[in-house]
């Protein structure tokens, strides 16, 4: 069980919000924390990915090959001029 204290503004913001609603002022911040505690907690990509991070393996090597490519197009772009 939590409590907290709300500004007067906010806590009027929070009253009409819920009315709009349909909810209790309780059902609307139970509601509000949940939806701000999952996208804070999906902001964290190690957490979003987990189940799938080191499943596939895509055979890899390509990447150390691309500075000799850089190279040969940069030589090329040279002889081209």
């Amino acid at each position: 069980m939590r409590s907290l204290r709300l500004d007067p503004d906010l806590d009027e913001k929070v009253q009409r919000a819920a009315t709009v609603k349909g909810e209790s002022v309780s059902e609307f911040i139970r509601h509000a924390a949940e939806e701000r505690a999952n996208a804070t907690l999906a902001d964290r990509p190690g957490d979003i990915f987990a189940d799938v991070v080191g499943t596939i393996h895509g055979g890899g090597g390509r990447a150390r090959h691309s500075g000799e490519a850089f190279t040969r197009v940069l030589a090329d772009d040279r002889a081209g001029r």
